[in-house]
């Protein structure tokens, strides 16, 4: 997942994680994803989003 950029927008984080803005957005506010502010600019390390993608429940097989 890391191509050497440090931070993602949050289209970028949009396409890299396959979630949409919203859930991006909402995780953001439940404090589950970490995120930073540059200016208006919302700011996702490449690092936080892989841990908060490696932190959600496994699904069970059927």
């Amino acid at each position: 997942m890391n191509d050497g950029k440090l931070g993602l927008t949050i289209d970028e984080a949009v396409a890299r994680s396959g979630l949409g803005r919203t859930k991006i957005f909402e995780n953001i506010k439940l404090g589950k994803l970490t995120a930073r502010k540059a200016g208006r600019r919302t700011i996702i390390l490449s690092d936080d989003l892989s841990a908060f993608l490696k932190a959600l429940p496994v699904r069970e097989a059927a």
